[in-house]
């Protein structure tokens, strides 16, 4: 199988998963879920689907525990919605990329600002020292014409 084919499939099956889950599974243990990626093996056999849980009470267990017991019905109806003569058989994975990202994006954005306070605490000392000097020599200036 091509390489863009098998992608376009994995796009395919990406698309009807997240619309599946999210209208007609009725697992309190899922709630609402991103489906972030779909890699799917060389033969088609099976594939596997990664997630994230959005906004949920769920632990991430807890919301895989209820995506496999739904699997066999989103197995099924995948085969008729993408017309597959065999859908492959699903294995959900909870992608913990979107978690680290976060606390990546966490981390730069605290060094950014310390650096900004840094800089700018250094700025104010500077700025206050030149008002300093700036107020100085004016007073120098204007006291006596003959200078």
């Amino acid at each position: 199988m091509s390489e863009a084919r098998s992608r376009r499939i994995e796009s395919e099956i990406q698309r009807v998963l997240a619309g599946l889950i999210a209208r007609e599974v009725k697992d309190p243990r899922v709630g609402n879920v991103t489906i972030t990626a779909v890699s799917l093996a060389h033969d088609m056999s099976t594939a596997r689907v990664y997630f994230t849980p959005f906004a949920s009470l769920q632990s991430p267990d807890q919301v895989c525990t209820g995506l496999t017991h739904a699997a066999s019905f989103l197995r099924g109806e995948l085969g008729r919605r993408l017309s597959l003569r065999h859908a492959p058989r699903l294995t959900f994975v909870f992608d913990d990329s979107v978690a680290g990202a976060a606390r990546l994006t966490s981390l730069i954005d605290r060094a950014v600002a310390a650096d900004r306070a840094g800089h700018h605490g250094a700025d104010e000392a500077g700025a206050a020292d030149a008002a300093d000097d700036a107020g100085a020599e004016p007073a120098a200036d204007s006291g006596d014409p003959d200078r």
